[in-house]
């Protein structure tokens, strides 16, 4: 088999940095996953997991080429089998983006795992069989292939004893597994891993992590652990990520959702992007529904969100429903409607370019948010990994109660 190019070592400077405009990001040691820097003021990067049968080649890389179009930096891939180890220099050979290694149980994997080329592994110290036998061989290894380590403690695996000391996966106890777990490490001298510590309560999971950002400069991986179904996961890592990235807190997000990958990597990216952590992609601001609305804004909102679906342009577009809120918040998008009276008034920044029958506003939308998007393509302006739209409610603010009244 050719020899496989190694990636950039963990710990090569790389100038790349991001602040949060809420707060300072926390000091912690920068590692690499890849190409991608984790910590140390690096962008908050977004996992996923592939699931699929990671054996099947064909069907791994085609969820990675998904996952990556959709804005993921970092894919993970589960290792549970020999059949699983084998197929991974292939499919790290033909990723786009980084690969980890995803390994239980068995520690022969983690090592064919860094022969295959993965940018990183994830090792759970505490299902490793005889871990304080292979532990130093497993950094020895990674340190020779400037490589990382991620690890972690779920509340699902806390390790008996403490979860007997502390009666239950309580946060003190979550963080005493995961210093243990990082003494093993460090105590051979290697730091070049990176810490998670999940829980699927969201008030624990912060709590938790807040506890263990005191305790040392350790580079953070967020995760609100089985988070559930696609609406109810969303609302717990946005509310658990929100709190801990307001705080400087966490270096690289996957958000667990039952639902497809995809779902994961597109909540992932907009919620870095209205943190301030990412660049401003494209939005579509929408009412919600009202008494005062004079025409169906969920179908009006919903018709040109699939219609815009394709679009990647970091490009604001508002769609109102009445004439409360709708002028200003159409006037301060870069395309808008403000509906009413059986028609729409389209904006383009900020300037009435025309009114349409009510008939004729999705696809007068459409048409003017193509345009715009074809102009920004052409001058260079849409980033690379841009996403599709995601609808954003307006509620009423103050500034309009008085209309409201």
């Amino acid at each position: 088999m050719p020899a496989i190019k190694p990636f950039r070592k963990t710990g090569d400077p790389v100038d790349l940095t991001s602040e949060s405009p809420l707060h300072p990001r926390r000091a912690s040691r920068r590692i690499m996953v890849g190409p991608v820097p984790v910590g140390g003021g690096a962008p908050v990067s977004v996992q996923s997991m592939t699931n699929t049968l990671t054996a099947d080649v064909p069907a791994t890389l085609q969820q990675i080429a998904e996952l990556t179009a959709a804005g993921c930096d970092i894919v993970r891939v589960a290792v549970p089998s020999q059949d699983d180890a084998d197929a991974l220099p292939e499919i790290v050979r033909k990723s786009p983006i980084p690969v980890i290694a995803d390994i239980h149980f068995q520690s022969k994997y983690v090592f064919q795992a860094i022969d295959a080329g993965c940018a990183a592994v994830r090792v759970n110290p505490g299902n490793i069989r005889k871990f304080d036998e292979v532990g130093p061989a497993i950094c020895k290894a990674a340190t020779d292939a400037g490589i990382s380590l991620r690890i972690g403690v779920n509340a699902g695996s806390l390790d008996k004893d403490l979860y007997a000391k502390y009666g239950g996966p309580t946060p003190e106890a979550l963080v005493a597994s995961a210093l243990k777990e990082a003494r093993m490490f460090e105590d051979v001298g290697f730091h070049d891993f990176k810490i998670s510590v999940k829980h699927h309560d969201v008030i624990t999971m912060v709590e938790t992590y807040r506890l263990l950002a005191s305790k040392g400069d350790w580079p953070l991986h967020l995760g609100v652990t089985e988070a559930g179904p696609a609406w109810q996961g969303t609302i717990k890592s946005c509310l658990a990520f929100g709190a801990l990235l307001a705080e400087g807190i966490g270096d690289t997000i996957r958000v667990s959702l039952s639902a497809p990958p995809v779902e994961e990597v597109k909540v992932g990216c907009k919620l870095l992007e209205y943190m301030g952590l990412r660049p401003r992609k494209f939005d579509i601001i929408s009412c919600p529904s009202c008494g005062r609305a004079q025409v169906d804004v969920i179908q009006l909102a919903t018709a040109v969100t699939e219609g815009l679906k394709d679009v990647t342009a970091p490009i604001r577009v508002a769609v109102m429903g009445c004439i409360v809120n709708g002028p200003g918040e159409a006037r301060e998008a870069d395309l808008g409607v403000a509906s009413g009276n059986g028609k729409g008034q389209i904006f383009i920044k900020g300037k009435v370019i025309e009114t349409v029958p009510e008939d004729r506003i999705v696809d007068t939308l459409l048409e003017k948010a193509n345009e715009i998007a074809a102009q920004m393509e052409a001058d260079g302006l849409v980033p690379a990994g841009s996403t599709g739209p995601v609808v954003v409610p307006v509620t009423h603010t103050a500034a309009h109660a008085g209309h409201a009244a």
